[in-house]
């Protein structure tokens, strides 16, 4: 089924490219508005919500029971601070791996996983060491 275009979506989707803090549904919704003063908050929600079934962007559920949003849909990880709650991309290897270690003993097939790091961000850090 083709999508039809969308303006609100595009833009929620450009305003998602430009950041790399992984933003909740209302800030995008504060921010997006800034150019398109008459969407609702209603169509943020279902613009993100269908972008991420479409696989167009990640959507992250870090434990803080807020959805936070990634454009960046290839595959990597994130830390979440346990000072300040903020999500942030970490460069490191693959570490699939772990799929066939949690294959190993388990009597069905694990097919994938989703793994979070909790840490102290470095302006956080940087704040202890100060």
């Amino acid at each position: 089924m083709a999508l039809k275009y969308s303006r609100q979506r595009e833009l929620i989707k450009d305003f998602l490219m430009t950041r790399k803090d992984h933003p909740t549904a209302d800030v995008v919704y504060m921010n997006v508005r800034n150019e398109h003063p008459n969407i609702s908050l209603g169509t943020v929600y279902r613009n993100l919500s269908l972008l991420a079934d479409l696989g167009e962007i990640q959507r992250l559920r870090v434990g803080d029971g807020i959805d936070h949003f990634d454009a960046d849909t290839s595959e990597h990880y994130h830390c979440i601070c346990t000072e300040c709650g903020k999500v942030v991309d970490l460069k490191m290897n693959n570490i699939d791996h772990i799929t066939e270690i949690a294959n190993a003993d388990f009597d069905g097939k694990i097919q994938g996983h989703v793994t979070y790091f909790h840490g102290i961000c470095g302006d956080c850090y940087g704040k202890t060491l100060s």
